[in-house]
């Protein structure tokens, strides 16, 4: 526990750093460029709060083009300011592309802040209400069906399938069937049929009759 404490004080410790730096830097630039006051403080706090509403619509999943966009636009502003600071930039002498760029981004960050922040997916409520199914019309159909109650006439009855002739059958053999199809009975849980038990012993189909009729 206290490992994992010491990891996240850790952790904590090197963001609020971080973040104290990359805020003192942009403020420098934008008190360079001509913004003095209270106005040069502003410039870091709208540079982070974009950075972050870049990053947290990356990570809901929606909208990732704009997402990414206005993330690459902050990374930007902060790392140029960052590295601008470290000597590469005469601060006494700032260039005037820069000037306009840090007069231009407060425009720029309300629009990507807007972009941002009204671009939300839309909710299951918002959603348009899908088509009810149609209802089955079995109800019509049950009033023109027939009455189950009254009576059917009678199926022609059809002629008797003739016995198969009779055929030797080894007492072994059909033991070895009743084996077999007790066994087809305990997995499947039906009888056995002619074609399966002719197919698991590979005896001819009169043969197979013959057995069956003894089982």
């Amino acid at each position: 526990m206290r490992a994992h404490l010491a990891r996240v004080d850790a952790v904590l410790v090197q963001a609020v750093i971080a973040a104290a730096l990359s805020f003192a830097h942009l403020h420098d630039i934008a008190s360079a460029a001509g913004q003095d006051g209270w106005k040069a403080w502003a410039y870091p706090v709208s540079v982070d709060l974009l950075l972050v509403a870049a990053w947290r619509r990356l990570r809901s999943g929606e909208a990732k083009a704009a997402g990414w966009c206005w993330f690459v636009i902050a990374l930007t502003a902060s790392l140029g300011a960052n590295v601008a600071t470290a000597g590469l930039l005469d601060i006494d002498q700032v260039p005037a592309w820069l000037r306009i760029l840090v007069a231009g981004w407060p425009a720029v960050a309300f629009l990507g802040g807007t972009l941002l922040a009204h671009s939300t997916p839309p909710t299951t409520d918002d959603r348009p209400e899908t088509a009810e199914p149609e209802q089955p019309q079995h109800i019509e159909d049950q009033e023109h069906a027939p009455d189950p109650t009254e009576a059917t006439p009678a199926a022609p009855a059809t002629e008797p399938r003739p016995a198969p002739p009779a055929v030797p059958v080894p007492a072994a053999l059909v033991e070895h069937a009743r084996k077999v199809a007790a066994e087809h009975h305990n997995r499947t849980g039906t009888t056995i049929d002619t074609p399966t038990l002719r197919a698991r012993l590979g005896v001819p189909l009169p043969m197979a009759d013959a057995i069956a009729a003894q089982l």
